[in-house]
């Protein structure tokens, strides 16, 4: 058995974006279940942690997490804490070797950062209003304060619902547009008389952009059309599903700063 990720190689690092493929949860949470909180067997996702930290050359213990509460707080990680027992935040920065930054998702977009000059990393967790209140700008100041630069800093978009699947109401436009008038192609009209079809990729690359950020990309990949690799809340929603798992996407630093 082994978990199933992507990545791109943007990221000089390793890295991957894992997918819900390749790890020992059964019924809902089939089969990489990352999340602790989502009431699957607790034996089995730290079976699926151990996957997912052997892929990426680290101990469990060093597969780090949050409490992600949809704001703009983020840690930074300077020694391992214990599982479960991350701060509440949505973001993660380290310069330090062989600690591992995750974000959990199941339609939020996971960002995750890389200045390789820099030697710096960070991962990200950004839905709709985290990325409208600056969830990814204030990962990028964080890293800034370890040495980073926005110019040299690549950011990768894992994957995450996508427009066409993303129908939401007025309440989250009118925070995308106090934030960012600019972003109007990013809430397309949807279902009358009040509803839209959010651009959660394309808004965070736009956030990404104004912020300075060297390089961006994104996978592409819709989280809640894609039923066979990834987890998804809205899918779930829609289709009365009951519980579900939650995919994890992370970074960790194999060398220091590049000179």
């Amino acid at each position: 058995m082994s978990a199933i990720f992507l990545t791109h190689p943007a990221i000089t690092t390793r890295h991957g974006f894992f997918t819900r493929q390749g790890g020992v949860s059964t019924g809902n949470y089939a089969s990489l279940n990352a999340n602790f909180g989502g009431g699957d067997n607790p034996d089995h996702v730290r079976a699926n942690r151990d996957l997912i930290a052997d892929a990426l050359g680290v101990t469990r213990e060093n597969l780090l997490g949050l409490k992600q509460v949809h704001g703009t707080r983020v840690i930074t990680a300077t020694t391992a804490w214990p599982e479960g027992q991350g701060d509440a935040a949505d973001a993660l920065v380290t310069r330090v070797p062989g600690l591992a930054l995750g974000v959990i998702t199941a339609d939020c977009a996971p960002v995750l950062f890389h200045d390789a000059s820099a030697g710096v990393i960070g991962a990200a967790h950004a839905g709709g209003r985290g990325a409208a209140a600056g969830i990814l700008e204030a990962t990028l100041t964080a890293m800034a304060t370890l040495g980073a630069t926005a110019a040299t800093t690549t950011a990768v978009i894992g994957p995450c619902i996508a427009q066409p699947s993303y129908e939401v109401g007025p309440d989250l436009r009118d925070a995308v547009l106090a934030a960012n008038p600019d972003a109007t192609t990013c809430c397309l009209p949807g279902r009358p008389p009040d509803r839209f079809w959010f651009d959660l990729p394309a808004y965070c690359t736009l956030r990404l952009r104004q912020a300075g950020a060297g390089a961006i990309h994104a996978l592409g990949l819709d989280t809640c059309a894609d039923s066979t690799r990834f987890f998804s809340y809205r899918r779930r929603t829609l289709n009365a599903e009951g519980p579900i798992g939650h995919q994890i996407s992370a970074i960790t630093l194999t060398r220091g700063p590049q000179t």
